[in-house]
Protein backbone atom coordinates (compact mmCIF):
# COMPACT_ATOMS: atom_id res chain seq x y z
CA UNK A 1 0.00 0.00 0.00
CA UNK A 2 0.99 3.42 -0.56
CA UNK A 3 3.86 5.26 1.63
CA UNK A 4 5.49 8.56 2.20
CA UNK A 5 7.49 9.42 -0.81
CA UNK A 6 5.00 7.85 -3.62
CA UNK A 7 2.67 9.89 -5.96
CA UNK A 8 -0.89 9.06 -5.74
CA UNK A 9 -3.81 9.71 -8.06
CA UNK A 10 -6.99 11.26 -7.16
CA UNK A 11 -9.06 9.94 -9.84
CA UNK A 12 -10.74 13.70 -10.46
CA UNK A 13 -10.53 16.40 -12.75
CA UNK A 14 -12.24 18.74 -9.86
CA UNK A 15 -9.27 21.11 -8.73
CA UNK A 16 -11.39 21.71 -5.73
CA UNK A 17 -11.27 18.29 -4.55
CA UNK A 18 -7.78 18.16 -5.28
CA UNK A 19 -6.88 21.08 -3.39
CA UNK A 20 -8.48 19.47 -0.21
CA UNK A 21 -6.26 16.29 -1.02
CA UNK A 22 -3.49 17.67 -1.52
CA UNK A 23 -3.36 19.71 1.50
CA UNK A 24 -4.36 16.47 3.51
CA UNK A 25 -1.76 14.00 2.08
CA UNK A 26 1.10 16.73 2.43
CA UNK A 27 1.51 16.18 6.10
CA UNK A 28 2.19 12.13 5.35
CA UNK A 29 5.08 13.23 2.60
CA UNK A 30 2.54 12.39 -0.06
CA UNK A 31 2.55 13.78 -3.79
CA UNK A 32 -0.76 14.36 -5.42
CA UNK A 33 -1.91 14.83 -8.50
CA UNK A 34 -4.77 14.21 -10.41
CA UNK A 35 -6.08 13.51 -14.00
CA UNK A 36 -5.36 17.02 -15.49
CA UNK A 37 -1.48 15.82 -14.86
CA UNK A 38 -1.94 12.46 -17.42
CA UNK A 39 -2.77 12.18 -20.03
CA UNK A 40 -5.31 9.90 -22.10
CA UNK A 41 -7.51 8.79 -18.85
CA UNK A 42 -11.12 7.96 -20.55
CA UNK A 43 -13.92 9.05 -18.49
CA UNK A 44 -14.89 6.09 -16.27
CA UNK A 45 -18.57 4.89 -16.39
CA UNK A 46 -20.00 5.56 -13.14
CA UNK A 47 -22.25 1.70 -12.49
CA UNK A 48 -22.39 1.11 -9.13
CA UNK A 49 -25.44 1.14 -7.33
CA UNK A 50 -23.62 3.53 -3.54
CA UNK A 51 -20.79 5.86 -3.49
CA UNK A 52 -18.72 3.47 -2.67
CA UNK A 53 -19.18 1.15 -5.37
CA UNK A 54 -18.45 4.24 -8.09
CA UNK A 55 -15.32 4.91 -5.63
CA UNK A 56 -13.87 1.46 -6.14
CA UNK A 57 -14.61 1.42 -9.65
CA UNK A 58 -12.81 4.51 -10.65
CA UNK A 59 -10.18 4.04 -8.45
CA UNK A 60 -9.32 0.19 -9.67
CA UNK A 61 -10.16 1.21 -13.39
CA UNK A 62 -7.67 4.35 -13.19
CA UNK A 63 -5.17 2.16 -11.60
CA UNK A 64 -4.91 -0.50 -14.25
CA UNK A 65 -4.30 2.28 -16.80
CA UNK A 66 -1.51 4.29 -15.04
CA UNK A 67 -0.35 1.71 -12.78
CA UNK A 68 -0.25 4.18 -9.61
CA UNK A 69 -2.18 3.89 -6.57
CA UNK A 70 -5.09 5.71 -7.03
CA UNK A 71 -7.62 7.42 -4.94
CA UNK A 72 -11.10 8.10 -5.79
CA UNK A 73 -14.17 9.12 -4.31
CA UNK A 74 -17.73 9.06 -4.75
CA UNK A 75 -19.59 12.55 -2.89
CA UNK A 76 -23.23 13.14 -2.97
CA UNK A 77 -25.84 15.48 -1.29
CA UNK A 78 -28.98 13.13 0.06
CA UNK A 79 -32.20 15.37 0.62
CA UNK A 80 -35.02 13.66 2.60
CA UNK A 81 -37.61 15.35 1.05
CA UNK A 82 -36.29 14.14 -2.09
CA UNK A 83 -36.26 10.24 -0.55
CA UNK A 84 -32.22 10.76 -0.62
CA UNK A 85 -32.16 12.32 -4.33
CA UNK A 86 -29.82 13.22 -5.75
CA UNK A 87 -27.83 10.51 -4.07
CA UNK A 88 -25.45 8.64 -6.56
CA UNK A 89 -26.43 10.84 -9.45
CA UNK A 90 -25.26 14.39 -7.70
CA UNK A 91 -22.76 15.14 -9.62
CA UNK A 92 -25.06 14.99 -13.11
CA UNK A 93 -28.43 15.79 -11.43
CA UNK A 94 -29.08 18.12 -14.10
CA UNK A 95 -27.07 15.77 -16.82
CA UNK A 96 -23.76 14.75 -18.09
CA UNK A 97 -21.38 17.64 -17.67
CA UNK A 98 -23.63 19.80 -15.99
CA UNK A 99 -22.25 22.61 -14.33
CA UNK A 100 -22.38 22.96 -10.42
CA UNK A 101 -24.92 25.94 -11.09
CA UNK A 102 -27.43 24.02 -12.78
CA UNK A 103 -27.47 20.84 -10.44
CA UNK A 104 -28.16 23.89 -7.44
CA UNK A 105 -30.89 24.87 -10.01
CA UNK A 106 -31.64 21.73 -10.61
CA UNK A 107 -32.50 20.65 -6.88
CA UNK A 108 -34.34 24.26 -5.87
CA UNK A 109 -36.92 23.15 -8.58
CA UNK A 110 -37.37 19.57 -7.79
CA UNK A 111 -37.60 20.88 -3.76
CA UNK A 112 -40.00 23.54 -5.22
CA UNK A 113 -42.19 20.77 -6.71
CA UNK A 114 -41.94 18.31 -3.94
CA UNK A 115 -42.97 21.13 -1.19
CA UNK A 116 -45.32 23.05 -3.02
CA UNK A 117 -44.60 26.22 -1.40
CA UNK A 118 -42.66 28.42 0.84
CA UNK A 119 -45.00 27.84 3.61
CA UNK A 120 -45.04 23.99 3.11
CA UNK A 121 -41.46 24.27 2.81
CA UNK A 122 -40.62 25.95 6.07
CA UNK A 123 -42.97 23.15 7.95
CA UNK A 124 -40.60 21.03 6.36
CA UNK A 125 -38.32 21.15 9.71
CA UNK A 126 -38.62 22.33 13.30
CA UNK A 127 -40.54 25.71 13.73
CA UNK A 128 -37.25 26.49 15.74
CA UNK A 129 -34.98 26.83 12.38
CA UNK A 130 -34.61 29.30 10.00
CA UNK A 131 -37.46 29.73 7.67
CA UNK A 132 -34.61 29.83 4.82
CA UNK A 133 -34.51 25.82 5.14
CA UNK A 134 -36.40 23.71 2.99
CA UNK A 135 -35.37 20.42 4.20
CA UNK A 136 -33.07 17.95 6.27
CA UNK A 137 -29.96 16.52 4.23
CA UNK A 138 -26.33 15.07 3.99
CA UNK A 139 -23.13 15.11 2.56
CA UNK A 140 -22.04 11.76 1.92
CA UNK A 141 -18.66 10.23 0.66
CA UNK A 142 -17.14 7.25 0.23
CA UNK A 143 -13.70 6.89 -0.29
CA UNK A 144 -11.34 3.97 -2.29
CA UNK A 145 -7.63 3.82 -2.42
CA UNK A 146 -6.77 1.27 -4.41
CA UNK A 147 -3.14 -0.20 -5.02
CA UNK A 148 -2.25 -1.81 -8.29
CA UNK A 149 0.78 -3.08 -7.15
CA UNK A 150 -0.27 -5.81 -4.33
CA UNK A 151 -4.17 -4.81 -5.40
CA UNK A 152 -4.39 -3.22 -1.52
CA UNK A 153 -7.59 -1.73 -1.23
CA UNK A 154 -8.34 0.98 1.74
CA UNK A 155 -11.94 2.47 2.36
CA UNK A 156 -13.69 5.54 4.39
CA UNK A 157 -17.10 7.06 4.41
CA UNK A 158 -18.26 10.10 6.11
CA UNK A 159 -21.10 11.71 6.78
CA UNK A 160 -21.95 15.54 7.73
CA UNK A 161 -25.72 16.77 8.95
CA UNK A 162 -27.27 19.61 7.20
CA UNK A 163 -30.07 21.72 5.25
CA UNK A 164 -30.70 22.74 2.33
CA UNK A 165 -31.09 26.65 1.84
CA UNK A 166 -33.92 28.19 -0.10
CA UNK A 167 -31.19 30.32 -1.42
CA UNK A 168 -27.53 30.20 -2.26
CA UNK A 169 -25.05 31.41 0.11
CA UNK A 170 -21.32 31.88 0.22
CA UNK A 171 -18.70 32.26 -2.52
CA UNK A 172 -16.13 29.15 -1.60
CA UNK A 173 -16.43 25.48 -1.83
CA UNK A 174 -18.29 24.05 -4.96
CA UNK A 175 -20.80 21.51 -5.93
CA UNK A 176 -23.85 22.01 -3.59
CA UNK A 177 -22.00 24.05 -0.90
CA UNK A 178 -23.68 26.98 -1.15
CA UNK A 179 -27.14 25.51 -0.54
CA UNK A 180 -26.09 23.81 2.58
CA UNK A 181 -26.25 25.00 5.52
CA UNK A 182 -24.75 24.00 8.73
CA UNK A 183 -26.72 24.29 11.80
CA UNK A 184 -23.73 23.57 13.93
CA UNK A 185 -21.84 26.82 12.36
CA UNK A 186 -24.94 28.88 11.07
CA UNK A 187 -23.27 29.41 7.99
CA UNK A 188 -23.59 27.53 4.36
CA UNK A 189 -20.34 25.24 3.62
CA UNK A 190 -19.64 27.56 0.95
CA UNK A 191 -19.10 30.05 3.49
CA UNK A 192 -16.62 28.27 5.31
CA UNK A 193 -12.45 29.14 5.60
CA UNK A 194 -11.15 25.57 3.79
CA UNK A 195 -9.27 24.16 7.15
CA UNK A 196 -13.09 24.67 9.02
CA UNK A 197 -14.75 23.05 6.00
CA UNK A 198 -11.81 19.83 5.90
CA UNK A 199 -12.96 19.49 9.95
CA UNK A 200 -15.92 18.86 9.34
CA UNK A 201 -16.91 17.95 5.88
CA UNK A 202 -17.80 14.54 5.55
CA UNK A 203 -15.01 14.02 2.59
CA UNK A 204 -12.95 15.34 5.46
CA UNK A 205 -13.88 12.97 7.62
CA UNK A 206 -13.54 10.13 5.55
CA UNK A 207 -10.11 11.53 4.67
CA UNK A 208 -8.97 11.08 8.37
CA UNK A 209 -9.84 8.31 8.74
CA UNK A 210 -8.53 6.91 5.49
CA UNK A 211 -4.92 8.58 6.07
CA UNK A 212 -4.94 6.66 10.05
CA UNK A 213 -5.46 3.65 8.28
CA UNK A 214 -2.45 4.49 5.93
CA UNK A 215 -0.47 5.25 8.63
CA UNK A 216 -0.54 2.23 10.75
Amino acid sequence: MIREGQTLLVATRNRGKTKEFREAFLKLGITVKDLHDIEGIPDIEETGETFEDNAFIKAKAVADIVGLPVLADDSGLCVDALNGAPGVYSARYAGLSASDEANNAKLLQELAVVLGSADQADNQLDSALEPELLSSARFVCALVLYDPADKGRLQAEGTVEGNILRQARGNDGFGYDPLFWLPSHQSSMAELPLDSKNEISHRGQALRRLMAMIGK
